[in-house]
C-alpha cells in the first residue's frame, strides 16, 4: 500500500499535476541538501516530499507563469 495515500494528498492540492510538480521540486530541493521537515522511514526523496505535503509542511502559490 502506498502511504501516503493519493487519495489524501489529492485533497491537499487542487489537480494531480498540482501534485506531481510540488512534489518533484520539494523532492529536488531535499536532493540538493535541504533538511527534510518530517521524520520519514524512508531515504527516497520523492516520498519525504509525498509526506511533507501530507502533513502540510509544504504549501503552494499558483500564479501565471507556474507554481511558487
Amino acid at each position: 500500500m502506498i502511504h501516503p495515500s493519493l487519495d489524501l494528498l489529492v485533497k491537499k492540492v487542487d489537480s494531480k499535476y498540482t501534485l506531481v510538480v510540488l512534489a518533484a521540486k520539494r523532492a529536488r530541493e531535499i536532493l540538493d541538501g535541504s533538511t527534510p521537515m518530517v521524520e520519514s522511514k524512508s531515504n527516497k526523496q520523492v516520498t519525504i516530499a509525498l509526506e511533507e505535503i501530507a502533513s502540510e509542511k509544504i504549501s503552494y502559490e499558483r500564479t501565471k507563469t507556474g507554481i511558487k
